[in-house]
């Protein structure tokens, strides 16, 4: 099959709204770019062109929000020359969320560059993980948000408590022309002006199978092709 299931559990992070400025507000679940991101990390691949055409669905745990807090921070903005000038950074505050709780489908059904595919990489990953080769920790977003767990989503004979179990009640992240999270699926990181967004709300739900509207695929724009 072209599709794979995970569990990711990160117990720290922060998914910035690009438009915040001197407060850095958080989504309250990582925009498809940033789960697209991990992904390619976790199998040790550097250029994010080589999957593209992957499809990922993302869901949550019903009632279980992450908590949020805010904290005090440096940020660094590239205003003058050199880099070093102290005016570039200064103190703001960030919105960070705790016991973020996610599962992810990937389908590799239209991937374009060939194989292995995504989803084969991902299977390698956890059935040989000693022969993939990357660096640095696994992250949710910013370096210092570690993902503290990772494992394929369970089956039938998976303990009733499991949050992911097949059936139990879950929101997904599903496309909405007039949902109110406007989230990047591709991010220019030269500027701004190449980025490509999607509207998304979430919607109550069964763990199964992605149903269409929660699929997101992952393209450039030079490719015209549509979500």
């Amino acid at each position: 099959m072209s599709i794979i299931g995970l569990s990711v559990e990160v117990p720290i992070a922060s998914f910035r709204m690009p438009y915040a400025r001197e407060f850095a507000e958080s989504y309250e679940i990582p925009p498809p770019a940033t789960v697209y991101g991990m992904l390619l990390s976790l199998v040790g691949e550097e250029d994010r062109y080589r999957h593209i055409g992957a499809r990922v669905a993302i869901a949550r745990p019903a009632n279980a929000a992450p908590d949020r807090s805010v904290v005090l921070r440096t940020f660094r903005r590239i205003k003058k020359k050199p880099v070093s000038d102290p005016t570039n950074a200064r103190p703001d505050f960030q919105e960070i969320l705790t016991g973020i709780c996610l599962a992810v489908w990937i389908d590799s059904s239209a991937e374009i560059n060939g194989v292995p595919t995504l989803v084969e990489r991902l299977k390698i990953a956890f059935s040989a993980p000693e022969t993939v080769q990357r660096f640095g920790g696994l992250s949710l977003g910013e370096s210092r948000d570690l993902v503290d767990a990772i494992s394929l989503l369970p089956d039938e004979t998976v303990s009733a408590e499991h949050p992911f179990r097949p059936g139990a009640n879950c929101q997904w992240l599903e496309k909405n022309d007039l949902g109110s999270l406007a989230m990047p699926f591709w991010v220019d990181h030269v500027g701004s002006a190449k980025t490509l967004w999607a509207s998304y709300d979430f919607k109550e739900g069964a763990v199964g199978v992605p149903e269409a509207n929660c699929w997101t695929s992952i393209f450039p724009p030079t490719t015209n092709r549509r979500l």
